[in-house]
């Protein structure tokens, strides 16, 4: 049975925090100025092959300054577009539990602090949430909405031994029943065009997540990005870009096959127009969601339509 999601046919963030909070709630993207194990040699120095310099954070606040103070500067680049709502801090450069904890602590402290502050969201690694990360995650959930997101990319394990992802699908399984053991949303990104996938390699990585116990999920297009090492296999013609087309049509199909309680928070991402390689089309992200819109609308697609409770995806390890 097909559900409403105001204007939209799967179950957006936007519908997710408008039923939570009451009114529209915005993010203030942060950057603690953690690292992260993949890229200090504690994993490894390259880190994931299309991780840019400021490690997926390269829209977030500026290292350099307070977390109070990236805070407000871009709270108030917000409020020149939208004056009222709510804001979710989350921190999401590099690896947010890769720290002592109390400076975990403090910086988490500081930025929920904040006014209007009404949930905290936490990026990190499934390699990165020990015993003591996973009480403190619990003592701020306990006084403030949380949830954590979890950088799988892909369920394939030869893919992410590609792309030197670090960890493997045991430990990601892992950390969502831990994080779940403490009843923090569990919320995971996955990359649709890496390196050597196929559609059926994709689709499958969604379906595997479709029946995980998690409450989100965030479908990324891979950006190759100047200065990463994927640059290496793009320039030994081992990388092929997504057509546009081909990812709207990914996407559409992701989306049927997840279940209806499940939210989704990204179905395209944002790439820095100075570093961004290809592909170029993802530049014009309003077009890319649109025809997403459109696709599901004309064909009378919607979240959950080809969901199936009993059938697993077969991976690829």
């Amino acid at each position: 049975m097909r559900k409403i999601w105001g204007d939209k046919r799967y179950y957006s963030l936007n519908y997710f925090l408008r039923e939570k909070f009451g009114e529209k709630v915005f993010k203030i993207s942060l950057d603690a100025g953690f690292s992260c194990p993949n890229r200090d040699g504690t994993i490894s120095k390259g880190g994931c092959i299309y991780c840019s310099a400021r490690g997926s954070g390269d829209f977030a606040g500026d290292r350099n300054f307070s977390i109070d103070r990236q805070f407000d500067d871009i709270k108030e680049m917000m409020q020149s577009k939208w004056k009222n709502g709510k804001y979710i801090a989350y921190f999401q450069a590099y690896t947010n539990t890769y720290a002592p904890i109390n400076v975990l602590r403090e910086k988490y402290e500081e930025a929920i602090r904040k006014e209007g502050v009404v949930a905290l969201a936490i990026a990190t690694r499934p390699d990165c949430l020990d015993d003591g990360v996973i009480d403190l995650i619990k003592e701020f959930s306990d006084r403030i909405y949380t949830w954590v997101e979890l950088g799988l990319q892909t369920a394939n394990e030869d893919t992410a031994k590609i792309i030197n992802r670090g960890y493997k699908l045991s430990v990601f399984e892992d950390a969502v029943k831990r994080l779940r053991s403490i009843n923090v949303d569990v919320v995971v990104h996955t990359i649709f065009g890496l390196p050597g996938e196929d559609k059926e390699d994709m689709l499958n990585t969604i379906k595997y997540l479709s029946h995980m116990d998690i409450q989100g999920v965030k479908i990324h297009l891979l950006h190759l990005l100047k200065g990463t090492p994927l640059v290496k296999l793009y320039e030994e013609g081992k990388l092929k870009f997504l057509e546009k087309d081909e990812y709207i049509d990914l996407v559409t199909k992701a989306i049927t096959l997840l279940p209806q309680n499940i939210v989704i928070h990204r179905l395209t991402g944002d790439a820095p127009r100075n570093l961004l390689i290809g592909p170029m089309w993802s530049l014009k992200k309003w077009e890319v969601l649109n025809a997403i819109d459109d696709k599901l609308k004309n064909e009378d697609l919607y979240q959950g339509m080809n969901y199936d409770k009993n059938e697993a995806c077969t991976l690829k390890v």
